[in-house]
Order: C-alpha cells, then sequence, then structure tokens
C-alpha cells in the first residue's frame, strides 16, 4: 500500500478509535457494578432495546416493500421518490422530530384525526420513540436492500415465473432469499442508528424516564450533573451496540 495512502489511513482509524478508547480509559471500574444497578438504568436500557427492535421490524415491513419498488418498478418521479427517502439520512434528527410532531401532534395533519376518532397520542409516548427511531432508520435499510435487488440476478425470479409460481411465492421464496445478506446488513444498521437515536427522539417523545428515555437520553441528562455516570452509560450502550453488530455480522453478513 503506498505511504501516501497508508497515513491518512492511519489517522483516520485513529480518529475513530480514539474517542472510545476514551471512554473506556475514563470508564470508573471500580464503582461500574454499583452504577450499573442505579435506579434508572436498566430500565432506560431495556426501553432502548425494545423500541430500537419495534422501530426495526416498522421499518421491515414497510421498508423492503419500498426498497423492491425502488429496485424493480419503473415509475414517473422514481428519482425524486428515492430521493426523499433517504433525506432523513442528511436532515438534523431535530428537525425531522417537528415535522413528526407537526404530522403526528395533537394539531398535526394527522395526529388530530387520530386524537379524535381513535383516541390516540402519540407525542410524549412509548409508541412516539418507535416512530422517532424510524423514521431516522428506515433509510439505511431501504439504500442496503434497493442495492441488493439491483444486484440480485433476475433470472432466478424468471424461471421461478416460469415455473408457475406466482409473484408473491416469487418474491417471498425466491427474492428474499437472494438478497438475504442486503437485507440481514440494512437491519442490522437500522437497528444500530434506532438505538442511538436521539434528536428526534427528544423533539417528538420527550425525556420521561421509563417511558420515552432511552439511553441516549439518559446519557445526555447524566451529563448535566455527573460526568462518570455519563461515562458508564455510554460504555454500556457502546458494548451492547458493538457485541449485537458483531454477531450479527459473523452470521449474517459475512461473505463465505
Amino acid at each position: 500500500m503506498p505511504l501516501p495512502l497508508l497515513l491518512p489511513a492511519g489517522l483516520g482509524l485513529l480518529f475513530l478509535v480514539l474517542p472510545l478508547a476514551g471512554l473506556v480509559v475514563r470508564a470508573p471500574w471500580s464503582t461500574l457494578p454499583q452504577r450499573l444497578t442505579e435506579p434508572g438504568v436498566l430500565t432506560a436500557l431495556r426501553l432502548s432495546l425494545q423500541t430500537a427492535t419495534l422501530a426495526t421490524l416498522l421499518c421491515l415491513l414497510l421498508g423492503v416493500p419500498l426498497a423492491w419498488l425502488l429496485a424493480r418498478v419503473e415509475f414517473p418521479g422514481r428519482r425524486l421518490v428515492r430521493a426523499l427517502v433517504t433525506v432523513p439520512l442528511v436532515l438534523p434528527p431535530v428537525v425531522g422530530g417537528v415535522a413528526l410532531l407537526l404530522v403526528f401532534g395533537r394539531r398535526g395533519l394527522l395526529g388530530g384525526w387520530l386524537d379524535s376518532t381513535f383516541g390516540v397520542t402519540l407525542p410524549f409516548t412509548t409508541t412516539g420513540v418507535v416512530l422517532a427511531e424510524a423514521f431516522v432508520a428506515m433509510p439505511f435499510l431501504v439504500i442496503a436492500v434497493e442495492g441488493a435487488l439491483r444486484g440480485a440476478d433476475p433470472r432466478y425470479e424468471e424461471a421461478a415465473a416460469t415455473l408457475g409460481a406466482g409473484r408473491w411465492t416469487t418474491f417471498t421464496h425466491v427474492t428474499l432469499p437472494l438478497v438475504g445478506p442486503g437485507l440481514a446488513a440494512g437491519a442490522v444498521l437500522c437497528w444500530a442508528r434506532a438505538l442511538g437515536e436521539f434528536g428526534a427522539t427528544i423533539t417528538f417523545a420527550g425525556n420521561y424516564p421509563g417511558r420515552t428515555q432511552t439511553m441516549p437520553l439518559a446519557v445526555y441528562l447524566a451529563l448535566e450533573t455527573d460526568l462518570e455516570s455519563a461515562i458508564v452509560l455510554s460504555l454500556v450502550l457502546l458494548t451492547v451496540s458493538v457485541t449485537i453488530l458483531a454477531a450479527l455480522r459473523d452470521r449474517w453478513i459475512t461473505a463465505p
């Protein structure tokens, strides 16, 4: 590898690794067990895992068909739709939270109707956390699955059709297995993004312990009063993220 590339590559690696190493070095290891059992820590962690998982399931339910539409169907305005799908990637999360409030709030475009018709209120609830996380995380899934669909060999689907398989059977028994690695990669990225979501969550769902306070929000709150507690919470979140990402990657993503 040429030295002009090796040097910036090494600096880039250090730039990414050193902040994580700082968490490990500064962690109060002697008081770690006591801090992990403090009220609210396990509750915030459990809520984070639950809402990130539910948000990922919602993204799979809506995002996979959307990715298939973008990859396989020609229609006017497809480029515009693809651009709109990727907007949450560059949109500041807090702006996404404001946008969600304007749609799903009690005076929002849909929120008022949901409240008056069904008595359903989404802001500042656990469901609101799931919606906020799904909003910012879905583009990761759509992009990954669309790329996998574009790279899949369509001859397998054509062969299934010639053998009499219907469109739904072809999709579930041929298309999805073909894009399995891409689907797994997208789901992992989606879950990880949902787990770390902060801006849209605190804007749309608030920061209520036991109901909407996820781990990132707990870190933010602890940072204002107790740096060591914030470090511990950050370390827990980092450990969970790295462990699950590594396990899923080794099992489903790594190519043989």
